[in-house]
């Protein structure tokens, strides 16, 4: 599919259990495009879990393979569909450079919906505790982080085929102007 250099990638940003990963599997499946998982994507940089480098090294050294991982995929010539991890927003560069080589559409949840998505999934290293209280905490903190969006789309009540239904119709109407 041919489209302009600055909308040739589709960029899902969002909290934790918005659908980033399921609604990239759906958009790249649709389009016939590649999807790239950021979080998959620096497992297999680090060589090691997610977990393990929160643990071994902290949120920190973790946030800057993250940002490298997601630099390397925006500055591909590649069209493609990029799943960031829901704290890749909150680094000004990560913002600036995924608005510079994408769409950047915005997935949103109720916090029941996301908590009710992510209460089983220990592999989740800021959720570690009251699951709860940690997912209203980290909603509270990153308020207004998504903000930057092109697009904004509420996951929890669509269906997967809906939500990618109307990411696509967005993607070619940003692509019309």
């Amino acid at each position: 599919m041919q489209t302009n250099s600055l909308r040739n990638k589709i960029i899902l940003i969002g909290f934790m259990g918005t659908g980033k990963s399921a609604v990239a599997d759906g958009l790249a499946s649709e389009l016939q495009l590649h999807k790239y998982d950021i979080d998959v994507e620096i497992v297999k940089h680090a060589g090691q879990e997610i977990s393990e480098i929160f643990a071994q090294a902290g949120e920190e050294a973790f946030r800057n393979i993250e940002t490298e991982v997601l630099n390397e995929r925006l500055s591909s010539p590649e069209a493609s569909i990029i799943a960031t991890g829901g704290g890749a927003v909150l680094k000004q560069s990560n913002r600036e450079s995924m608005l510079e080589h994408g769409f950047v559409i915005h997935l949103i949840a109720s916090s029941d919906v996301i908590i009710s998505r992510v209460k089983h999934d220990t592999g989740r290293p800021l959720l570690q505790g009251d699951v709860t209280a940690r997912v209203h905490q980290l909603m509270a903190t990153r308020a207004g982080a998504y903000d930057f969006a092109h697009y904004s789309i509420d996951t929890s009540n669509l269906t997967l085929p809906e939500v990618v239904n109307k990411i696509v119709e967005a993607w070619k109407q940003a692509n019309l102007t």
